[in-house]
């Protein structure tokens, strides 16, 4: 007779059926309780639309600005990263900025580049420090001129010329009038 079999209907039995039900009951807790705070997430973003940005540090807006090397992330899973400013032998400065689609549908910059805005000063200088000379702002526009596609990724190359070395740049990604998705605020220096 084997000894390491339990008779069914004994107490030791039913403690046994006992202590599988209730591991089983967990699980399903466990689950449920994984699956209630996902589905809750998803609510949220629902709530405040895909184009918010998920910062983690620097918030990204303009009182908050990013810094150079930093990308700017969306709920939708969109990125904007501007690059650190090169400079260039004859003064000017380069940069670049990526576009990186990794949301569910293409990304529309409205055919100009109007979404894209680099200027002198700071983020929350709205009407100061526009003595910044963009040289190929023609170039930007010829790449936002189309929508970017899904797991598509776009370099935008910037070329400026500032009035006065080691001034701030404020690099502006915004979005067409009409989108829901937040303007993303770099600050960089010319130096």
């Amino acid at each position: 007779m084997d000894t390491d079999v339990v008779p069914a209907g004994t107490p030791a039995a039913k403690e046994s059926g006992c202590f599988i039900g209730c591991a089983i009951a967990l699980l399903l807790f466990l689950v449920l309780l994984a699956w209630g705070a996902w589905a809750l997430d998803e609510f949220e973003k629902g709530l405040d639309g895909s184009g918010q940005l998920e910062q983690t540090g620097a918030s990204g807006d303009r009182w908050d600005p990013l810094g150079p090397g930093a990308t700017a992330r969306y709920e939708d899973g969109l990125k904007v990263t501007v690059s650190p400013p090169r400079r260039e032998p004859d003064g000017t400065y380069g940069l670049t900025v990526t576009y990186e689609n990794d949301t569910d549908e293409e990304v529309s910059f409205g055919g100009t580049c109007e979404t894209l805005e680099v200027r002198e000063g700071e983020p929350v200088d709205d009407l100061v420090g526009h003595d910044l000379t963009w040289l190929n702002r023609r170039e930007c526009d010829s790449a936002l001129a189309r929508p970017l596609g899904v797991d598509e990724t776009r370099g935008v190359p910037v070329r400026v010329e500032p009035s006065r070395r080691g001034v701030p740049v404020t690099v502006e990604v915004g979005w067409p009038y009409g989108t829901s998705r937040d303007a993303a605020y770099f600050r960089l220096d010319l130096g």
